[in-house]
């Protein structure tokens, strides 16, 4: 019988949790032991008390807690210092970022620890309602529309009144991710005149179903990886996009930007001298701003001012909305150890030759998993 341990996070201004009451119910249901620790759901005003009528066991000793964990659940990894108290068969499930935590991946693998990164769950149509990633970057694209709507001198929609017409506010996403889309979406229903761009001319459909119109660009050829990411320009084709896209900004009331190369730097998008020719006033949201940035001048964690311009860095979109995020990242983690439980042991078993955890399972038992780390940080090694 497995035991799944989930924690409350210990990152400043981190709202969502991993799991609800009702997820509880659907593990014990199944056999599965479930331990949570006391507070784990307080910021979205769900009671220890709540937990326990569901299943749960409550505790308050963290070292007691984690050293029962045969999966432990968070959205952000636990430190080296908060694992040395689990047990070295752990499963450690989160949002682990492994392409810049080099350093804590080593250590995993060197402790015999297992961690699994949910960011490098396939896109599939098997993995879809696993996919957290997908789930929290769509929370995304609408809390930025919000964001930018409290911080715009301006309505949205189109008003008419006995005082005279007010035009719709402009709208200019780019990337029509699932972030990019969300935010079109959004800002439609709202009322706005929405454009967007993306370098994928795939997404120019899914664009025009939203109501919104597509810029085109012609930066030669671009396209998408196998997981649906859009490929990195060269830095001859970066240019061309920023010049042809220009008037669009500078024309906009709003610009959100959505452009993320997970596990590279992102592209900068939008430069000063573009800012200055916006209008004062107008917004700028920069998805990207915790990692580096889409928009010079964004600062991380941030709402910073160029040339009377608002530029929108402050990161972490999913949790201003932190019930909805708990709720569709918990469903996601339940969707993905029940991919891997064995009804008659009441166990979640790790099958190695499955294609989700050769992609999502970064170290096991000492070893590197995932192909792409191991070959990065065997290449930096040497």
């Amino acid at each position: 019988m497995s035991t799944l341990v989930f924690v409350k996070e210990q990152v400043e201004n981190e709202r969502r949790c991993s799991l609800l009451p009702v997820n509880v119910k659907a593990y014990t249901k199944l056999g599965l032991n479930v331990f949570c620790e006391s507070g784990i759901g307080e910021s979205i005003n769900i009671s220890d008390d709540q937990y326990k009528e569901a299943g749960a066991t409550i505790e308050t000793d963290k070292k007691q807690l984690l050293s029962q964990a045969d999966f432990l659940m968070s959205i952000h990894p636990l430190s080296k210092e908060a694992l040395l108290d689990t047990k070295e068969s752990v499963c450690c499930i989160s949002f682990l970022d492994p392409f810049n935590a080099k350093d804590h991946i080593t250590w995993l693998k060197e402790s015999k620890r297992s961690s699994l990164s949910v960011e490098m769950i396939p896109r599939s149509s098997r993995c879809q309602k696993m996919d957290a990633l997908s789930s929290q970057a769509s929370l995304a694209g609408y809390v930025m529309v919000a964001k930018a709507m409290s911080a715009l001198p301006r309505v949205l929609p189109m008003m008419m009144t006995p005082a005279g017409t007010l035009k719709p506010s402009k709208v200019f996403v780019i990337g029509a991710g699932v972030a990019g889309l969300q935010a079109i979406a959004t800002a439609k229903r709202l009322g706005a005149s929405v454009t967007a761009y993306d370098t994928r001319e795939v997404v120019a459909e899914q664009v025009h179903s939203l109501g919104a119109k597509f810029l085109k660009i012609d930066i030669g050829e671009t396209g998408q990886t196998e997981q649906g990411y859009a490929k990195a320009l060269s830095p001859e084709q970066i240019q061309i996009q920023q010049q042809a896209q220009a008037k669009c900004i500078a024309d906009s009331d709003i610009v959100i930007t959505t452009a993320q190369l997970f596990g590279r730097k992102p592209p900068v998008l939008i430069t000063k001298d573009v800012i200055a020719q916006m209008k004062p006033g107008s917004v700028i949201v920069d998805m990207a701003a915790e990692n580096g940035g889409n928009v010079e001048g964004s600062v991380a964690g941030q709402v910073s001012k160029v040339n009377g311009v608002s530029i929108i860095g402050t990161g972490n979109w999913p949790s201003e909305v932190a019930l909805d995020a708990s709720q569709m990242y918990a469903n996601n983690l339940q969707a993905l150890l029940l991919e891997f439980f064995d009804n008659e042991a009441a166990k979640v078993v790790l099958n190695l030759e499955d294609d989700i955890l050769q992609t999502a399972l970064i170290t096991h038992q000492g070893e590197l998993i995932n192909p792409t780390i191991k070959s990065i940080m065997t290449e930096e090694k040497a």
